[in-house]
């Protein structure tokens, strides 16, 4: 029996466009747009600077090159596909598929913008069905794990997704792209320990596998020989990586379940993790006219997938990183402020006194659901100093596609971030992206949308 890798593999090379419904299609101008605007808003995020910086001594030819989003660097493509996949991914901002508790966008877009970049003349729809493709290879093998995380798996699946969608973008054939997904699986990387202790270089190992994609393409193209028991062999991704999986869903619905149409948005730029408790609270807060200084506990009882991510508590001296996924600091910011936004990451915010005393008044601790990937439900109750206790059970966390955000609040989330990119983007480049992305069809070079996303 052939390994399961040949069936994403024949998925991604044989599908025609014709066949991907218009269903994928819309949601994958919706997340485009969002990523790319969660791209731009990463350059005003820590060690950007710092990366580009140790990129850049690889070198650039003057004939292939690729830019990052914002500032326009002109990088080698693997070093604009790390620079972009880290941007993307640094203000924990970037859409997520809950189910198989993976970023999908996050490397596979760091990976294909580089490249069509460097490369020129890939078309918008070319473009658009390479990545719905990678996407249902990365959320795929995701929701197919039954395992609690282990590695990174934003940069794991995604790492699989990228290498395909870039076999698809060169035109491989299906061992092609088989090879593509071994010579990613060959440099594979990046494990939870960066996650536990909110350091910068979790969402640089996104970056990493973004870079690793676009040679492992190349790679595949020359017809470099590589293992094909990449997932299910003995020392393939779900022994190694994983663990318990069962593909056979998966499998059997390819070309029938469209991934992209069952990834979530995140309105709020913290961990997914936090938006359930997050949500639920500012529901509480605004039904009872709740003031937090009148707060004396919240009680949140939620998956041991979402403790174990964001149960860490609030501390002096927080790295933005550490922060965004420290349930309590993220919960206090919102029933502060009313929201959460990239600017409660900044220094100013992260040594506020009153927030951090508000935040140990939360308490996260897990509740009795088996289901090791879960996020949901949750359950919060605050009481209040008159005695007071209101209780929320949420099963749908807000930006999931069964609570979508709505067009307008899509739109401004992009249009914010956009405001935010350093350096400054015109507003009249946010308003022609949006345009050109809902008429991605019309798009006869992607290095067009990309001048559309780095300072002029």
């Amino acid at each position: 029996m052939k390994d399961s890798v040949w069936h994403f593999a024949e998925h991604v090379a044989a599908t025609d466009k014709v066949d991907i419904p218009d269903s994928a299609i819309k949601a994958a101008k919706i997340f485009l747009l969002d990523t790319l605007g969660v791209g731009v808003v990463g350059s005003a995020a820590p060690f950007v600077d710092e990366l580009i910086t140790a990129t850049a001594a690889a070198g650039v030819s003057s004939s292939r090159s690729a830019r990052v989003f914002a500032s326009g660097q002109r990088l080698s493509p693997p070093g604009a596909a790390l620079l972009n996949a880290f941007q993307i991914h640094n203000s924990e901002f970037d859409c997520v598929h809950e189910a198989a508790v993976v970023h999908p966008l996050a490397v596979i877009l760091g990976a294909m913008t580089a490249f069509s970049d460097a490369e020129g003349g890939i078309s918008g729809s070319d473009f658009i069905s390479a990545m719905i493709l990678g996407v249902d290879v990365a959320a795929g093998l995701g929701v197919a794990s039954n395992s609690p995380l282990k590695f990174f798996r934003p940069a794991t699946a995604g790492g699989f997704g990228a290498a395909a969608a870039l076999a698809r973008l060169k035109g491989l054939d299906v061992e092609g792209v088989v090879r593509a997904m071994s010579a990613a699986y060959g440099q594979m990387g990046g494990t939870m320990q960066a996650h536990t202790e909110g350091k910068g270089l979790l969402p640089m190992q996104v970056g990493f596998n973004a870079r690793n994609a676009l040679l492992a393409a190349d790679l595949a193209a020359l017809g470099v020989d590589a293992p094909e028991n990449i997932l299910d062999g003995p020392y393939g991704y779900y022994a190694n990586f994983e663990g318990a999986y069962d593909l056979s869903g998966v499998i059997e619905t390819l070309g029938n379940i469209w991934r992209i149409t069952e990834v979530a948005h995140k309105p709020f730029p913290s961990g997914r993790a936090t938006h359930g408790i997050l949500d639920a609270a500012l529901q509480i807060q605004k039904k009872h006219s709740l003031n937090y200084s009148d707060i004396t506990s919240v009680h949140c009882k939620v998956p041991s997938l979402t403790q174990r991510l964001i149960g860490r508590p609030a501390l002096e001296a927080m790295t933005p990183n550490y922060a965004r996924l420290s349930g309590q600091y993220v919960v206090a910011s919102a029933l502060m402020r009313g929201t959460v936004n990239v600017e409660d990451f900044y220094a100013e915010a992260l040594n506020d006194p009153k927030r951090l005393e508000l935040a140990k008044r939360i308490i996260i601790e897990t509740d009795t659901n088996p289901d090791p990937n879960a996020l949901a439900p949750v359950n919060v109750e605050i009481q209040t100093i008159d005695g007071g206790s209101f209780h929320m059970t949420l099963e749908k966390i807000y930006g999931s596609p069964s609570n979508a955000m709505t067009h307008g609040a899509h739109l401004s989330k992009f249009k914010n971030n956009f405001q935010a990119a350093r350096p400054n983007l015109p507003a009249s480049q946010a308003e022609e992206l949006i345009q050109t992305i809902d008429n991605i069809e019309a798009v006869s070079d992607m290095r067009s949308v990309i001048d559309l996303c780095v300072a002029s």
